[in-house]
């Protein structure tokens, strides 16, 4: 009996021991699980990283400016316009519109130079124009400070089928060298075709030629 009670106090007091480690232990925090938790860092970016970040949206910049450019010129250059119905729908290529484009502008250019060479020969056929105009209101105003000069005089038709026919010669030799690029052209143009088409004898022989023709017109 002395030998059952000692052993039954023995496993008691083992048995306290036991539950007292393992509320004790229960107690105690996990210190592998917060290790693993707690000293995590966030995420840093690092240098090399908002490099790469940065250069990939600079690029897709660059592509978005090259694409609007393209999308651009196919909308101002009227032959980029879609004509060859064998494509469909496709777009044109960026090769094919940048070679419409340069075929559009050198277009252009010729139709600039077309239309400066118009300007100037209009220029100078209401140069001439003026020139007759003067000419024949003198001849007016001359005419009518003597309007009784003489039943003969021929008409005033006759005078100026005379002068226009003088003025025609004249003008085809003018127009052929004159430039009225600019003023200093236009003057040393003027005096160098009186230098050589209005010489005495050259009018003469244009005015007598006029007057030939027009002698076998009836009036």
């Amino acid at each position: 009996a002395a030998l059952f009670m000692e052993n039954a106090r023995k496993s008691s007091i083992v048995s306290r021991a036991n539950s007292i480690g393992s509320t004790s232990a229960s107690s105690v925090p996990n210190t592998d699980d917060e290790d693993s938790d707690y000293h995590q860092e966030p995420y840093k970016e690092s240098y090399k990283d908002r490099r790469r970040r940065a250069h990939t949206q600079a690029e897709q910049k660059r592509r978005e400016a090259i694409k609007k450019g393209y999308d651009d010129l196919q909308a101002i250059v009227p032959t980029c316009e879609q004509q060859d119905f064998s494509i469909g729908s496709q777009k044109l290529s960026k090769a094919l519109v940048l070679q419409k484009t340069i075929d559009y502008i050198q277009f252009l250019h010729k139709e600039k130079k077309k239309q400066e060479e118009e300007v100037s020969t209009l220029r100078k056929d209401m140069m001439a124009l003026k020139i007759m105009k003067a000419n024949y209101e003198q001849i007016v105003k001359a005419h009518q400070d003597n309007p009784d000069e003489g039943k003969n005089q021929v008409s005033d038709e006759v005078k100026f089928n005379v002068f226009q026919s003088i003025m025609d010669s004249l003008f085809q030799s003018f127009n052929a060298s004159i430039s009225v690029t600019s003023f200093q052209e236009l003057s040393a143009c003027v005096f160098s075709w009186i230098e050589e088409h209005c010489k005495p004898q050259m009018l003469q022989d244009i005015v007598i030629g006029v007057l030939h023709q027009l002698k076998s017109q009836p009036y």
